[in-house]
């Protein structure tokens, strides 16, 4: 498979701790990206030394979210682990690393990888019992394994998101594991009310009354005048 042979430089993201690790991409597919980590870093089930780490996406058509870390050439599996999608983190145009908080003097634990393109960030799973302490020590709701991941059940591991108050509630709900979508705008609803009242319209009133009174006013007058000629 041709490479495509960009490299980018970007700084990784943490709290408290600068670990900082050259990065440089490759295949569209796998999202093959080689990393430098100039200190050691945490992933689920181990600790990365110090080095130089080829991450890629497992060849798979049905799951694009199982992580596969590489030796430095790129021959040696280091471990494989299990990721969700998570459309709330905030990715950028470059390769991105993301970690947890943790104290100074404890190597980094590694939660999220950024391919450029992608709108969402690889979030690595953890153990459930690492998942609590990283929950509770970076104050960020993780996601976690119930059970054991193995090879032949690792696209079926039952889910939970460990909150930092070590409750556990269902991935779907507190992570956004799915594109945001725009809500689409609803038809307008026709009020469900009682039928009006028939009612009649009163013709507006077009002369004063004033205007008659004096008319028949005026008539009285010219009668009597009338009567009084003709008296004479």
């Amino acid at each position: 498979m041709r490479f495509v042979k960009t490299a980018v430089v970007a700084l990784t993201l943490t709290l408290l701790l600068g670990v900082c690790s050259t990065v440089s991409r490759a295949d569209e597919w796998n999202k093959k990206t080689i990393v430098t980590f100039d200190q050691p870093v945490e992933v689920p089930g181990m600790v990365l030394p110090a080095g130089t780490y080829v991450f890629t996406i497992f060849d798979s058509q049905s799951y694009r979210h199982i992580v596969q870390i590489w030796n430095e050439d790129g021959r040696k599996l280091v471990t494989t682990i299990l990721a969700i999608p998570n459309y709330r983190l905030e990715p950028t145009g470059e390769t991105m690393i993301k970690f947890t908080e943790r104290p100074a003097n404890l190597p980094q634990a590694l939660r999220a990888w950024f391919y450029p393109g992608d709108n969402f960030g690889q979030e690595f799973v953890y153990p459930k019992a690492r998942a609590i302490q990283l929950a509770r020590a970076s104050n960020v709701i993780v996601p976690a394994e119930t059970v054991e991941p193995t090879e032949n059940n690792l696209r079926t591991v039952p889910l939970v998101a460990v909150t930092p108050e070590k409750k556990e509630q269902p991935v779907t709900e507190a992570i956004q594991v799915l594109p945001l979508q725009k809500i689409p705008e609803t038809a307008a609803t026709v009020p469900t009310t009682a039928a009006p009242t028939e009612t009649v319209a009163e013709l507006p009133k077009t002369a004063s009354s004033v205007f008659l009174i004096g008319l028949l006013g005026l008539a009285s007058i010219a009668l009597a005048a009338s009567l009084r000629l003709f008296g004479r």
